[in-house]
Parts: structure tokens; C-alpha cells; sequence
């Protein structure tokens, strides 16, 4: 049997997610941190949250860092 040496789920990966008091189902609303890179973003719906992770996704892929205009 060998190991496999890659994690199923990187630290790389790893995201804490902060709603907002005033979030709901319908309006999500929050920040999203990545704990291995300290990034952070705010958004303001579902759509948002899933295009953040999805940039930071992208950008770690190409080994590039993500954009800081988006906080």
C-alpha cells in the first residue's frame, strides 16, 4: 500500500468564513479570510462569496498573488 503524499484537503485551501450579524439565507453578507495567506474579502451575496474563492483558486493555480484591490 502506498501513501499518497498529497492532502485531500490542502492548507492552502483552508478559508475561515465571518457572516455578518445582519446576514441572512437570501443575503449572505460577510468576509471570507484564507489562513494560509492572511487575504481577506468582504461580499455581499452568495454570488460574491463563491467568485472570491474561486479568484483566490485561480490565482494560487497560475502561482500568481491575488489581487489586493478587492481587500
Amino acid at each position: 500500500m502506498t501513501l499518497n503524499p498529497e492532502s485531500k484537503y490542502p492548507n492552502r485551501r483552508a478559508y475561515v468564513l465571518k457572516l455578518r450579524g445582519d446576514a441572512t439565507a437570501e443575503a449572505l453578507a460577510g468576509r471570507i479570510e484564507n489562513l494560509v495567506t492572511g487575504r481577506q474579502r468582504e461580499f455581499t451575496s452568495a454570488f460574491e462569496l463563491l467568485a472570491a474563492i474561486a479568484s483566490d483558486l485561480e490565482c494560487a493555480a497560475a502561482g500568481r498573488p491575488a489581487d489586493d484591490a478587492a481587500g
